[in-house]
C-alpha cells in the first residue's frame, strides 16, 4: 500500500488527528525518529481499511426529473400532474410515486439544490463518476476506484468495486480497482466456477506463469505483469467461498418481494450482501430516466421499480447494523427542465436537480437547499458535484485530497475543489 502514498497528502480534520495518533503510538517511536510521516500515513490507511466502510451508489441513468422525485411543485404551472405526499418527517413532502421512500425519510438527507453546467449525458456522467470533466489527455479513475484504493482490504478475495450495470473504470489505477461488472443480478456471474480440483487448477496457473515469464524475459515484462495481476485477481474470486455472496437464492422470499422482482430490486439486495462481505463500492444502475416525452408516465413506471428497492435497502442495512458504516447515494447526472415540452416530456437541466444520501453518520430527516417556486433556479445553498463527492468522502472517512500521479506525471486529487456540505453532518 505504501507505494500508493505520497507525501503531498493532507491530513483532513475528519481523519485520525495527531493527538489521537500520539496516544496510540508509543512516544519512543516518535521521539527517536523511528516513525516517519509516510509511516504515519500507512498506519492511517490501514486503520481506514479496518473500519469496513462501504459506498452504494444508486445510479439513475439518463437524469431523473426532480419535480417527479424529491422536489415536487404541485399546483404550479411547471409542477405538472404529479402530487406531493407526506413523509415520516413532519413538513417534508416528496412526489407521490415514492410511497416507500416516504416511510424512511427520517434516514435520508435530500439535497434539492444540486447544480452543474454539464447538460450532455456522457460528460455529466463522467464528471459525476470521477469529479472531473472529460479530458483528452487522461482517463480519470472512477470515484469508486479511488474510494476502494483507500479503504478496501488489498487481500480481499472479492473485487473491491462491483458494478451492477456499468460504471466508470479504474483508469490508471489499474486492475486492482477495476470494477467487476454484474450483468444479471440474482444469478451467479458467468465463469466464476472452475471444473478442476484446486490443486490441479493451481498447477495450471503455475505452468502459465512459467510460460509467461519466458515471454517477459524477451521484453514483454509490462504486458506479462499486468496479465498475471489480472489472473491473480480472477483466481481469488474463482477459488473463494465468498463468491456465494453473489447468490441471492437463499434470501427469504418475503425480503425479495420487498426489494421487488426487478433487476434493480435484485441489484439492491445483492448490494446489501456484498456490503456484508466487505466490498467497498457497489453501484446499482437504473436506466430509462431520459424522459424527453411522456415524462409523467415514464417516471411513475421507474418509481415502481426504484422506490421499493431503495427504501428496503435502507431498512435492511439498518436492521443488520450496517447503515452506520454504509453510505447510500441516489443520484443521476442532472435533472429535467421545469417547463414541460410539447411532447409531455422534460429535457436536460443541470442548473437545478436533486440527490439524496443516507447512512454513514449522515444526519437524516432533513432537506438541504431549495429551488424557486417554478423550479427554474436555486434559492439557497447550491451544492456542486465536487461538494457532493467531498461529502461522501467525509462520511466514508476517505481523504478527498489524496493524490495519485497520472501517467503524464500530473498529481490528481480524488476530488478537485469543492467543500463538504456541513449540514449533512450537523
Amino acid at each position: 500500500m505504501s507505494s500508493y502514498l505520497h507525501d503531498q497528502v493532507n491530513i483532513r480534520k475528519h481523519h485520525v488527528g495527531r493527538r489521537r495518533f500520539l496516544q496510540q503510538i508509543s512516544a519512543a517511536a516518535l521521539g527517536t525518529g523511528m516513525l516517519s510521516f509516510r509511516d504515519y500515513l500507512t498506519l492511517q490507511a490501514e486503520e481506514l481499511r479496518k473500519q469496513g466502510r462501504s459506498l452504494i451508489v444508486l445510479w439513475m441513468a439518463g437524469g431523473p426529473s426532480q419535480l417527479e422525485t424529491f422536489d415536487p411543485k404541485p399546483g404550479t404551472e411547471n409542477g405538472g400532474e404529479t402530487k406531493s405526499i407526506r413523509t415520516s418527517v413532519p413538513g417534508v413532502e416528496i412526489a407521490s410515486p415514492w410511497n416507500e421512500m416516504a416511510k424512511v425519510m427520517n434516514e435520508v438527507a435530500v439535497i434539492r439544490s444540486m447544480t452543474n453546467k454539464e447538460g450532455n449525458h456522457q460528460r455529466a456522467t463522467y464528471q459525476m463518476h470521477t469529479g472531473y470533466i472529460p479530458s483528452g489527455s487522461v482517463k480519470h479513475p472512477g470515484f469508486g476506484s479511488c474510494v476502494a484504493q483507500q479503504i478496501a482490504d488489498p487481500e480481499a478475495e472479492l473485487p473491491s468495486v462491483v458494478s451492477i450495470g456499468q460504471t466508470q473504470g479504474a483508469g490508471f489505477l489499474g486492475v486492482d480497482y477495476e470494477p467487476f461488472n454484474v450483468t444479471s443480478p440474482g444469478n451467479m456471474p458467468q465463469n466464476v466456477a472452475t471444473q478442476q480440483p484446486q490443486p490441479r487448477y493451481n498447477r495450471r496457473l503455475g505452468l502459465l506463469n512459467r510460460l509467461e515469464n519466458d515471454f517477459a524475459d524477451r521484453g514483454a515484462e509490462t504486458v506479462v505483469t499486468n496479465h498475471q495481476q489480472l489472473y491473480k485477481k480472477a483466481s481469488k474470486l474463482v477459488l473463494s467461498p465468498l463468491t456465494k455472496a453473489f447468490d441471492i437464492s437463499n434470501e427469504s422470499q418475503s425480503l425479495k418481494d420487498q426489494y421487488g422482482d426487478t433487476d434493480f430490486g435484485r441489484g439492491c439486495l445483492l448490494a446489501r450482501k456484498l456490503v456484508e462481505t466487505g466490498v467497498s463500492y457497489i453501484e446499482v444502475q437504473s436506466r430509462g430516466w431520459d424522459t424527453h416525452q411522456d415524462n409523467f408516465e415514464a417516471v411513475a413506471n421507474k418509481a415502481n421499480e426504484v422506490d421499493p428497492a431503495a427504501a428496503t435497502l435502507i431498512k435492511d442495512l439498518k436492521d443488520r447494523g450496517l447503515l452506520e458504516k454504509t453510505v447510500v447515494l441516489w443520484t443521476g447526472e442532472f435533472g429535467r427542465t421545469p417547463r414541460v415540452n410539447p411532447r409531455g416530456g422534460r429535457d436536460h437541466y443541470p442548473r437545478a436537480f436533486n440527490s439524496w444520501l443516507a447512512g454513514g453518520g449522515i444526519k437524516g430527516g432533513q432537506v438541504i437547499g431549495s429551488t424557486s417556486t417554478d423550479g427554474t433556479s436555486i434559492e439557497d445553498r447550491p451544492v456542486e458535484v465536487a461538494d457532493l463527492l467531498r461529502s461522501v468522502c467525509q462520511a466514508l472517512h476517505v481523504n478527498p485530497d489524496f493524490e495519485n500521479i497520472s501517467p503524464l506525471g500530473r498529481p490528481m486529487k480524488v476530488v478537485d475543489g469543492g467543500e463538504a456540505v456541513s449540514e449533512l453532518f450537523a
